[in-house]
């Protein structure tokens, strides 16, 4: 099918980025995996590409674009690959649009243009052991000083992706009690320096997949915190957090169907290579039949992803659209991925394969961004059940 989502523009970007991939990435990528992490300079190398500024406005180093569409084809490329670009996701899909959309004119001077060079690199702490999706039962607190100057920050978070080589965290945390009729009230969010006394890294988190990708728990011990670096208003944290899930879980819909667009790639090369009984494995109806099926279910995923693309550049991305989208694309993308692992035989069971670290890789988009089962409550919701 002819899509229309992209343009000349997005598809010389597209160029660029995969002879990026195939130079810088694909050739250390095993030592990535091996290690747990991408090493701390790659972000430097991203940030010479642009990567890091396209939704960056001009005056503070950006490209001034106001479109996901670059992401998207960041999903893809990664995806067509078999990589991951380390915990830089989170910097610009999630740590990004809370600086856009709360910082002021002084802290946007401050902060952007070191990240947008990947000097500052950012992440996000929102969940705490104990919580999971509970946001509002966070125990995380920032007390104001006496003084006024500074909050003391206390409490730890865990699964905060690229919280191992962050530079900056965006930190949820409790100003204010919870009100009897509001228990989502008296959230903030604070602009987190990781070299501030009292903060500290835990463990670096073993996860079944997205090794590349450094996770990690958090701790505050009295971590003093300038009234400066507070992002928008006091114990208004909630409706913030909010406001940017619609993007968030686009991120993660757009994401899990170029895995799956991926996997049909990887399994239609094996299959026609590989040789079963004197005939390549693609020569049987089973393997044909199994392979179109994919296709058709990536077809419907493709014209998902790309409504959703053009509803969030256009500011229509509804919440309930947004958990439709996710769902619905990571639930193919579960299929699909499985199913090409399957015709891999033993051998996609191997992690020297991309289609083993593609299935591990996918297994969380069903969780993270909100479950499966949160989508389906988002979505009935809407449907007045």
């Amino acid at each position: 099918m002819r899509r229309t989502v992209f343009n000349e523009d997005h598809e010389a970007f597209r160029e660029t980025l995969r002879a990026f991939i195939e130079a810088e990435v694909v050739p250390v990528y095993d030592e990535w995996f091996a290690a747990g992490q991408a090493p701390r300079d790659f972000y430097y190398k991203l940030g010479e590409l642009g990567i890091f500024g396209i939704n960056v406005p001009e005056e503070f180093g950006g490209a001034g674009l106001d479109s996901h569409k670059f992401e998207a084809v960041l999903y893809e490329e990664t995806a067509r690959a078999g990589v991951q670009f380390g915990g830089s996701g989170v910097h610009v899909l999630l740590a990004l649009p809370y600086i856009k959309m709360l910082a002021t004119d002084e802290q946007k001077k401050r902060y952007l243009p070191k990240f947008v060079t990947g000097e500052e690199m950012w992440a996000i702490a929102m969940t705490e052991p104990g919580t999971g999706s509970d946001l509002a039962g966070m125990k995380t607190t920032a007390k104001l000083s006496e003084d006024g100057t500074h909050y003391v920050l206390n409490g730890a978070k865990t699964f905060i992706t690229g919280g191992v080589h962050a530079d900056k965290v965006i930190v949820c945390a409790r100003t204010s009690a919870p009100r009897e009729d509001d228990r989502r009230f008296g959230i903030s969010l604070f602009a987190v320096d990781t070299e501030s006394e009292g903060y500290s890294v835990g463990r670096k988190l073993d996860k079944l997949g997205l090794r590349t990708s450094d996770t990690a728990e958090l701790a505050f011990v009295d971590v003093k915190v300038p009234v400066e670096d507070l992002l928008g208003e006091e114990n208004k944290g909630f409706s913030y957090l909010g406001h940017n899930l619609a993007s968030e879980r686009w991120g993660i819909a757009y994401g899990a169907y170029a895995q799956a667009k991926a996997a049909v790639r990887f399994a239609t090369q094996y299959v026609q290579e590989r040789t079963v009984f004197g005939k390549p494995v693609a020569h049987f109806q089973n393997t044909k039949f199994e392979l179109a099926a994919c296709q058709a279910e990536v077809d419907a995923a493709e014209a998902v992803a790309d409504r959703a693309t053009e509803a969030l550049d256009a500011g229509e991305l509804t919440p309930a659209e947004a958990a439709s989208a996710k769902l619905f694309c990571t639930e193919v993308a579960h299929r699909v991925i499985d199913r090409c692992l399957q015709l891999h035989g033993g051998y996609g069971y191997m992690n020297e394969y991309p289609i083993a670290r593609l299935y591990a890789d996918n297994r969380v988009n069903r969780i993270y961004g909100g479950t499966s089962e949160i989508m389906k409550s988002i979505i009935a919701k809407n449907m007045g059940l």
